[in-house]
């Protein structure tokens, strides 16, 4: 199975546009889904996140929409945002990201 990089986006959004910056600087390869456009998509974000959280970035098997292994569940009162799920990963910092991307060897 060949894993690959989703990242659900927003072009209005700071940390959507920080993000895809930053992986392009680090040459990471991806396909990034608007979900302004993509209201799909949008539904998919907010049953993973609670919200329209973005940007939201997934690790899927070839080509696929959902997560390849289920993310690992929020704890009760914890929102999304930089939190390390396994397959998925919501609003990170640079850091995060970096650290994320390094441990699922995507960079």
């Amino acid at each position: 199975m060949s894993k690959n990089l989703v990242v659900y986006m927003s072009p209005w959004c700071g940390s959507s546009m920080d993000t895809q910056r930053a992986l392009t600087e680090w040459g990471v390869t991806c396909r990034y889904v608007n979900v302004k456009e993509d209201r799909a998509a949008a539904t998919r974000v907010r049953g993973w996140t609670g919200f329209e959280s973005v940007p939201t970035l997934v690790i899927v098997a070839d080509g696929g929409e959902e997560p390849y292994e289920p993310p690992a569940a929020l704890s009760a009162g914890t929102g999304p945002r930089g939190v390390d799920r396994g397959s998925m990963l919501t609003e990170p910092t640079r850091q995060q990201l970096r650290a994320w991307l390094e441990k699922n060897q995507l960079i």
